[in-house]
């Protein structure tokens, strides 16, 4: 199975209402040819008409300024609904356009996995593509009474020295806060030592600053449901972005030290304790620089379905930026929008559940071996498959295709917020023309 960002926890009952079931699917694939023109029709109207409507008005009102080159995978046509399989074993391996020339002014935030090398190799050759490359390198962990950042030995100075002379991208490692919360947000001397050590390891492994990721484990520890250590996991935020801030870049004396955030969407408009709202995102905007928003993992074993519902990344960016304005004009510049580069392999036969993660090469294979017919699913903006395997059992895949990439890009430029891709060795090699 392929390894990606651990799940977020169980989805709640406002989001299960939204999801494709295996039966939805199912009928999906007996529908007739004047279904799908009917269905194309409708795509047309609400996605693209609509929308480019919506965009008009708001960018004669509000202006976010970012701008956005056509991508010139446009000219080869390959960003549609009704694709095919052949196509996509085809195409996926053709970069049309320049590796360097970027398509879209705003900040792309791309996250790179130890355990998966063609992360590595896509950052260097697309480096230009991107404004801040994160590699999953470091956890930081409780060890007796004192603390200790793991992951040094992840590192990898020449990969970094290489990127650094092909472009500008920002380094920032991730760190995942894994220590006991209680003890290092209720003792000031282990927030101090936390602190200094994520400080000191940018310092002396000259990074541009950090990812930092800790939010869910909070809230899987119940610390966020305690508002007096909720208010102290804030002002632990605050003071390491301030402690970052104080020390300039190695590279750049002009330029401080980074902190990008990594937070999960809102599950509902009525908000719990442990979730992440706008006036958690107002508070910290002081003191971070981005957000890292996981707009994934919107479906599980037990409810099959797309990956991340356009609807449903709408609705977190309305919820957590509020109304436009200028208010949101000011915050929205400061999320990453998640966009997943993986996909999965759901099983639908009752009494079978599960699902597994598929990197490009999974997918391609299943292409290849199956020669499935592609279907659009038009709520959530994403392409997926059914196939039966070897024994019989009867699969959904969830996958990116160009369209459902492209249609995100766009919706980040609506919104003025910048990107973050899990994780770009689990994409298909087009998929960066887009970018």
């Amino acid at each position: 199975m392929a390894r990606r960002r651990e799940r977020r926890g169980e989805p709640s009952q406002d989001r299960r209402k939204e999801r494709v079931g295996p039966a939805t699917l199912e009928e999906k694939l007996n529908d007739s040819d004047a279904s799908e023109r009917k269905l194309i029709g409708i795509f047309i109207l609400f996605f693209i008409i609509i929308p480019a409507v919506s965009i008009l008005v708001y960018v004669y009102k509000y202006g976010s300024g970012t701008k956005r080159l056509e991508p010139v995978i446009t000219e080869r046509g390959p960003i549609k609904t009704d694709i095919n399989f052949q196509e996509i074993l085809t195409e996926n391996t053709n970069v049309a356009g320049n590796e360097s020339q970027r398509n879209y002014d705003y900040p792309v935030l791309a996250y790179i996995t130890p355990w998966n090398s063609k992360g590595y190799e896509m950052a260097k050759r697309f480096n230009s593509k991107f404004t801040h490359l994160s590699p999953v390198w470091y956890d930081l962990k409780s060890h007796g009474n004192s603390l200790i950042l793991e992951g040094r030995h992840n590192a990898d100075k020449g990969w970094i020295s290489e990127l650094r002379m092909r472009g500008n991208a920002l380094i920032l490692p991730r760190i995942v806060l894994e220590a006991f919360p209680t003890e290092l947000l209720k003792k000031k001397k282990q927030m101090d030592k936390a602190i200094d050590l994520m400080v000191t390891e940018c310092k002396e492994m000259e990074y541009d600053g950090i990812v930092l990721e800790s939010w869910s484990r909070w809230a899987a520890y119940g610390v966020l449901h305690n508002p007096d250590l909720r208010n102290m996991a804030l002002k632990f935020i605050k003071q390491l972005g301030h402690a970052l801030h104080s020390v300039t870049s190695t590279r750049n004396p002009k330029q401080q030290l980074q902190l990008v955030y990594v937070v999960g969407p809102p599950h509902s408009d009525a908000l719990q304790q442990h979730d992440f709202g706008p006036a958690d995102l107002q508070s910290l905007s002081g003191s971070v620089d981005g957000f890292s928003l996981m707009t994934y993992d919107f479906s599980g074993p037990n409810n099959p379905g797309p990956n991340a519902p356009l609807n449903w990344i709408r609705f977190a960016l309305r919820l957590l930026l509020g109304s436009t304005g200028d208010n949101a004009q000011r915050l929205a510049p400061k999320i990453f929008l998640g966009i997943n580069f993986y996909g999965n392999d759901f099983i639908l036969s009752e009494g079978s559940g599960g699902a597994g993660a598929i990197l490009g090469r999974d997918y391609l294979s299943l292409l290849e071996k199956h020669r499935p017919q592609l279907q659009w699913e038009k709520n959530s903006g994403e392409h997926f498959f059914i196939y039966f395997d070897d024994n019989n059992v009867r699969h959904a895949v969830f996958y990116p295709s160009l369209m459902s990439i492209y249609m995100r890009l766009e919706e980040a430029r609506f919104w003025g917020t910048g990107i973050s891709i899990w994780e770009i060795g689990q994409g298909l090699d087009y998929f960066f023309d887009l970018l």
